[in-house]
């Protein structure tokens, strides 16, 4: 088994609102499912080098447990730069969420020709609560939209509307993945909701992500 690719946004700003960064559970918990079935992970941030942090729990046993793996806190505090990225030694690629993804995923090019030669070597993509924004400018090879016509899922304009940052983000995630072509559906705010599309794998807010996590690792092992 190849290994999995983490993104983590180098984002730290929610406009004006205050400070922000990738979602330590939406990290830590896949990472715990992927880590204690023997799956290596890297991971990679649009910027290199250590990306700013939200969510910052380490009551979560599993937050504690990544945050203090002597492996893995080399790996966060000295985070990959997509160039330095090689698409065919991961079976798959997964984008953590973290409100900074709004800024900073959806137009880089450099993350959208992983995905895409992930995706068309037959990788999974996985994403969870904004970690989806990364998917809606992807075009495949044929020109078509990765996500167009294939079921997703992520965070909510309701979700959005509750945490009062509806005027902030740069875009509602859910318009726009709606907007992509992507056949989205969604649960009633903080439930977990996962949608598996063949090998795309999309959740819908933190609560969702180890589910995440648990499908990915279910296709891996297919």
């Amino acid at each position: 088994m190849k290994k999995v690719l983490f993104v983590l946004t180098s984002h730290g700003e929610k406009g004006n609102a205050g400070s922000t960064g990738y979602h330590l559970g939406e990290v830590a918990h896949p990472w715990k499912v992927l880590h204690d079935a023997g799956v290596e992970m890297d991971l990679v941030s649009p910027k290199g080098g250590e990306p700013p942090v939200d969510g910052f729990d380490l009551e979560d046993a599993a937050n504690k447990e990544f945050w203090n793996h002597p492996l893995y806190r080399e790996k966060r505090i000295h985070t990959k730069s997509p160039k330095e990225i090689k698409a065919s030694d991961y079976s798959a690629i997964y984008f953590a969420g973290g409100h900074g993804t709004m800024w900073d995923f959806p137009d880089n090019a450099e993350l959208q020709g992983l995905t895409r030669s992930i995706y068309e070597s037959g990788g999974i993509v996985g994403a969870v609560c904004h970690g989806p924004s990364a998917l809606v400018n992807v075009t495949l090879s044929n020109g078509s939209k990765l996500i167009a016509g294939k079921r997703v899922n992520g965070f909510s304009n309701e979700e959005e509307e509750i945490v009062k940052l509806e005027g902030v983000v740069p875009f509602l995630l859910e318009d726009k993945l709606i907007a992509a072509g992507g056949q989205y559906s969604k649960s009633a705010p903080w439930n977990s909701h996962v949608e598996v599309d063949e090998r795309l794998v999309t959740g819908q807010n933190p609560q969702s992500a180890k589910a995440v996590g648990e499908v990915i690792l279910s296709l891996l092992k297919k």
